[in-house]
């Protein structure tokens, strides 16, 4: 594999090596020659698409897969392995002889005794295909949200900023209304933005108390301009408590909003708001008198890409929802309404 450097040897343990060939979508490898594998798990073949005792007979099969762009990062960090101190992480590529291109993080792990000898070198490679596509499809996010959105909001912020002239007490209402949902759309471009980013960069979304009335409130009143079609009845009281979130909450609650009417063919759909606060927890429930949900589509509703078959969307709205309550720790579920419709109860959490 690269130019060999002698350590003192050391075999796998039997028992160790029966553990590691369970593992899916992870290799383990141990080196005490740089020429010449100790161990390569079963895993390998998940990794780089050929099996492991194939990369042990002849390790030079193992390059064969590492994407040409990346060999030279593979092979610079195996050949810095002697002198290597603490662990080290790198990413490259696996090409698979179908020609499937596969993500890997690798973490290399220097073994020594007690005197600081060199024996082994670990290396613990897993598949982060789908991390890198989340990265990737989070950027594209990213960009629309910071381009073209955006983009297209400060035109039309502009040119209500032109119509004030023009409009008479009746209209200038109206053209505030407008103008006060492009800022929020705006607001909520840059909350997004930044969102994924963090998901992108694998950081922690910042968790804090935010108001629930007033998120949600918001929220309410904007559907009840967009829709004016609509019935949105909040009952009972919208309780005035902080949950653990952020300024996202408000896509949590636009979304199943928007949902309750998009996908309502009643003349005149109908929203039922409700909050209870039960101990530490909050829920709301969003009820509607639409055609329901069948129980096949509402066992998936709330994975990646999943919509409706009259849907439109993109699909990524309920996806989004799911995975911000889960950043908050809270949950979401769905049932049927009673006589007709669907009834979402979103659960939140309030600060210790």
């Amino acid at each position: 594999m690269c130019n060999s450097i002698q350590f003192m040897s050391k075999s796998a343990e039997p028992d160790f090596q029966s553990l590691v060939d369970y593992l899916d979508g992870i290799a383990i490898w141990i080196v005490s020659d740089l020429g010449e594998f100790d161990h390569v798990s079963a895993g390998a073949e998940d990794i780089w698409g050929i099996s492991a005792e194939t990369i042990r007979n002849d390790p030079s099969n193992l390059l064969d897969q590492i994407h040409s762009e990346d060999v030279k990062t593979v092979v610079s960090h195996m050949e810095a392995a002697p002198q290597q101190i603490s662990e080290e992480s790198y990413e490259t590529r696996a090409v698979h002889p179908d020609g499937t291109v596969r993500w890997v993080h690798t973490r290399q792990i220097p073994i020594r005794d007690s005197d600081g000898t060199l024996q082994r070198i670990a290396g613990i490679c897993t598949d982060i295909t789908s991390q890198k596509h989340r990265e990737q499809e989070f950027e594209a996010l990213n960009r629309v949200l910071r381009h073209d959105i955006r983009n297209d909001l400060s035109i039309l912020l502009g040119w209500g900023e032109l119509l004030e002239a023009y409009v008479d007490d009746d209209g200038e209402a109206i053209l505030e209304k407008m103008m006060s949902a492009a800022d929020h759309i705006v607001e909520l471009t840059e909350i997004a933005r930044d969102y994924a980013k963090a998901i992108a960069n694998r950081a922690e979304m910042e968790i804090k108390p935010v108001s629930l009335r007033a998120i949600l409130k918001q929220e309410v009143e904007l559907r009840r301009e967009f829709f004016p079609q609509a019935q949105f009845t909040v009952v009972g009281e919208i309780p005035d408590v902080e949950v653990r979130a952020n300024e996202m909450l408000s896509s949590v609650f636009c979304n199943l909003l928007n949902n309750a009417v998009q996908h309502n063919e009643k003349d005149e759909p109908v929203v039922e708001i409700r909050v209870e606060q039960r101990d530490e927890n909050v829920t709301v429930h969003i009820a509607d008198n639409g055609p329901g949900i069948s129980t096949e589509v509402r066992d998936s509703l709330f994975k990646e890409g999943q919509k409706g078959i009259n849907s439109s969307g993109t699909g990524l709205g309920l996806y989004l929802v799911k995975t911000l309550l889960e950043q908050y720790d809270g949950d979401i579920t769905v049932t049927e309404n009673d006589p007709t419709g669907t009834e979402f109860h979103v659960e939140l959490t309030q600060p210790g």
